[in-house]
């Protein structure tokens, strides 16, 4: 397989089994179609006895790693894989098809955009596309798109962007305008840099991408994330200042080695959907004991706009699928440079804060770090949050409380003490459940929770 522009019926052999076709319920257009375009008649036709099929979209049930979905395939050799009357027709009845079968939905895009020949009324599929993804996603269904070479215009603002996860085969053309229309072409690496496309996937990969993120989105686990075991150190820290020292450490343990020791595997989203991707923030899906867990996982960097957006669409997609979210926070702080306000950095909070809250599925939290503040916190679930040995969670940095309150750099230290951020001062203060390591174990964390 290359990029993408192989018929609609190879790909799906590709990445699935036992592919059965819906039945074409799409009315045949009037003459020439809806604008009576002289020769659409003729070019339709000629297209259908080239590749076999009487539209752009291939729609069925197949099996993908033993995950039954309802697959809409385009064939980019039927008019460029345009979007038609009959094209919005076919996907409706799949994506209806889905809900009624309590089914995932997998589009294979690749698509040129609206057809020119059918003029507005083929603009008009948008809606009604976009619509199907709506009631979709309200339906708590996943939906997963894989971006073929090229998906432009419409099929790009639709099944591609709207899907709750999206995968780029590498070398696709992807944009909102063509390179007919704005030449040269956006590519998938770019929209990746963007935070557009979670996933760059080799073509060779795709099958098995595809398994692993059909089995995560539809095996939620049917309890709070168990809390992960703390692997620095093992003693709480005796003054504050200790505790600061420890969480700031070069050797400290980190999220990947968190999320390494805690998933038999996860697989990445990336991106805020919105133009920013910032790496000091780790978001996905992982498999722990035949289940599924969300993750969104600080890096111990100041967090950025991005950051937080991406970590609040991640929460919000694990909530519309029922999956529990795990959360690691070690951040100094939110990022509060000019970039980061001009970027939206008090909203961006708000909105991981808002999504937090919100969430129907429980949200387990451990403190790996240094927890700064309310680019910390946010991150936090306050009724579900445990300590690692060497973390610490305060209003503000011990240096910058000093420095507010006026008191001699030689005080910080001090200052650290009062603040009670220590690991053992959050359990005294009713903030954290308890102290990971010490007397956390995974398979009692519900207890623990309940109990406190």
């Amino acid at each position: 397989m290359r990029s993408g522009r192989e018929p609609a019926r190879a790909v799906i052999d590709l990445v699935a089994s036992g592919f059965a076709e819906l039945p074409d319920d799409s009315s045949p257009s009037t003459v020439d179609g809806p604008l009576g375009w002289h020769g659409y008649d003729l070019a339709v036709a000629q297209a259908s006895e080239r590749t076999g099929e009487r539209e752009s979209v291939v729609c069925g049930v197949a099996e993908i790693g033993g995950v039954t979905a309802v697959v809409v395939a385009f064939e980019f050799g039927f008019l460029g894989g345009s979007l038609g009357t009959r094209t919005g027709a076919r996907i409706e009845q799949a994506f209806t098809h889905a809900r009624e079968l309590r089914l995932p939905v997998v589009s294979l895009v690749a698509t040129g955009g609206s057809r020119m020949q059918e003029g507005t009324p083929a603009l008009m599929q948008l809606p009604r596309i976009a619509r199907q993804i709506a009631l979709t996603r309200g339906a708590g269904l996943p939906h997963v798109a894989v971006l073929r070479d090229p998906t432009t215009g419409g099929g790009w603002a639709t099944l591609g962007a709207g899907a709750d996860v999206v995968l780029g085969l590498r070398g696709a053309q992807v944009g909102f305008a063509g390179s007919r229309v704005r030449p040269p072409g956006y590519s998938v690496t770019q929209q990746f840099a963007a935070g557009l496309v979670d996933q760059l996937v080799p073509p060779d990969e795709l099958r098995d991408r595809l398994e692993r993120w059909l089995k995560l989105l539809t095996t939620p686990a049917g309890e709070p994330a168990p809390v992960p075991r703390a692997l620095g150190a093992k003693t709480v820290p005796e003054t504050g200042w200790d505790a600061v020292l420890r969480a700031r450490a070069p050797s400290r343990p980190r999220a990947e080695e968190y999320l390494a020791a805690y998933f038999d595997w996860h697989e990445p989203i990336n991106g805020d959907r919105a133009g920013g991707v910032d790496a000091g923030v780790l978001c996905g899906f992982g498999h722990r004991d035949g289940r599924t867990v969300a993750y969104a996982a600080q890096r111990g960097t100041a967090t950025r706009p991005a950051g937080f957006r991406t970590a609040a669409r991640l929460v919000k997609l694990a909530d519309r699928l029922g999956i529990p979210v795990l959360t690691l926070v070690d951040t100094p702080g939110a990022a509060n440079d000019a970039a980061a306000e001009k970027a939206g950095i008090g909203a961006a909070i708000a909105e991981m804060f808002t999504a937090i809250a919100a969430t129907r599925v429980p949200v387990t939290t451990l403190l790996i770090g240094e927890g700064g503040s309310g680019g910390a916190l946010a991150f936090a679930a306050p009724d579900r949050m445990w300590a690692t040995p060497d973390s610490y969670l305060a209003v503000i940095s011990p240096e910058l409380a000093a420095a507010i309150l006026k008191r001699d750099p030689s005080q910080v230290r001090a200052t650290a003490d009062q603040l009670r951020l220590r690991p053992q001062d959050l359990v005294e203060l009713g903030i954290a459940a308890g102290v990971a390591e010490l007397d956390q174990a995974p398979e009692h964390a519900t207890d623990q929770a309940t109990t406190r």
